[in-house]
């Protein structure tokens, strides 16, 4: 399994709330938490089906963004 981070701007639990659609769907539900009280709020993805590109690119999708750490 592979764990990939992303620095990015999802900074409340509304932005998770829309977030979680894109990312159940390329990374799965339960394999990704955002780290809110983190200053660069670093997304973990932990997968074996998606590569960090899809990842970042379904973030960038919802609206928000995504630089792999």
């Amino acid at each position: 399994m592979e764990t990939v981070q992303f620095k990015t701007n999802i900074k409340c639990s509304g932005c998770i709330a829309t977030v979680t659609p894109a990312l159940n769907e390329v990374a799965g539900a339960d394999n990704w938490e955002v780290d809110l009280q983190s200053p660069d709020k670093v997304l973990t993805v932990s997968t074996e089906r998606s590569n960090s590109k899809e990842i970042q690119q379904a973030i960038e999708k919802a609206g928000y963004k995504a630089e792999a750490l």
